[in-house]
């Protein structure tokens, strides 16, 4: 299945709103995955990771420098978190 990023936006910390195509939306904690070296170091920087943007193309979020996490691991954390339930 293919998931599509529609909408996000950084919260507190490195806690996101993410909300997908399918109606699937809600926060995911992504602190696991800022300053782990590469692309992902700048991250780090609280102000750098929220300028955070939704790719139209890919689908997903992604960063200036070239940064993006997989649409799919986005969707399965958020479903882990919320035990696959739909938030309206």
């Amino acid at each position: 299945m293919y998931y599509h990023v529609v909408n996000a936006f950084c919260l507190r910390d490195y806690y996101i709103f993410i909300e997908f195509a399918d109606g699937v939306k809600g926060v995911i904690d992504l602190s696991d995955k800022v300053g782990r070296g590469g692309v992902f170091m700048p991250l780090a920087d609280r102000q750098y990771f929220c300028k955070m943007q939704v790719d139209e193309q890919l689908h997903t979020i992604k960063w200036e420098n070239g940064a993006d996490l997989s649409p799919d691991f986005l969707y399965e954390r958020l479903k882990q978190k919320n035990n696959g339930r739909k938030n309206d």
